[in-house]
C-alpha cells in the first residue's frame, strides 16, 4: 500500500521531502487526496465469527437495487448511491451534513474468504455480508524422497 501511494507522489516530490517535510508536502497530499471521484467512503464494521467474516455497513436512505457488492476471497467492495429527494432549495438550509451521492469502501479479509458462499442481507438500514471462512489448515504427512 505504501508503495501505491509512493507511486501516487512520483515526479511530485523526493522521498526525502516526501518523509521529511517539503514546503509543498500538504498541497501536494491534499491534491493526492483530492484525485478520487467524488465518492463518499461508507463506515463499516468487520469482525470474525468461528466460521464466517462479517462485514456491516450503515447504508439508509439507499435501496436495495441501488447497492452493488463484490467479494473476493480477500476483499470485499460495496458501491452505491444515496440519492437526495430535494424538499427545498440550496440556500434554505441552514445545516447539511448528510452525505448524498454515490460511495464506496473496499475492505481487506483478514482470513481468505469464499466468495461463492458470501450471503447478504438488509435490514433496518443495514447491509450485512456473512463470508465463510476458506478451509485452511488441512494436514498434510510428507515422506522425504531419497
Amino acid at each position: 500500500m505504501v508503495k501505491k501511494a509512493l507511486s501516487r507522489f512520483n515526479n511530485q516530490l523526493s522521498e526525502e521531502e516526501l518523509f521529511f517535510g517539503g514546503s509543498d508536502i500538504e498541497t501536494t497530499t491534499n491534491d493526492w487526496f483530492s484525485q478520487t471521484e467524488n465518492e463518499g467512503q461508507l463506515a463499516v464494521d468487520v469482525y470474525q465469527t468461528a466460521t464466517d467474516i462479517v462485514v456491516k455497513a450503515p447504508v439508509a436512505g439507499v435501496d436495495e437495487g441501488d447497492i452493488d457488492i463484490t467479494v473476493k476471497p480477500d476483499l470485499v467492495t460495496i458501491r452505491g448511491e444515496r440519492k437526495e429527494e430535494r424538499e427545498v432549495e440550496e440556500g434554505g438550509y441552514v445545516a447539511k451534513e448528510c452525505f448524498w451521492g454515490a460511495f464506496s469502501r473496499s475492505v481487506s479479509l483478514p482470513v481468505e474468504g469464499e466468495p461463492d458462499k458470501a450471503r447478504a442481507t438488509f435490514a433496518k438500514g443495514i447491509l450485512t455480508i456473512r463470508i465463510p471462512k476458506a478451509k485452511t489448515g488441512k494436514e498434510v504427512k510428507l515422506k522425504i524422497n531419497s
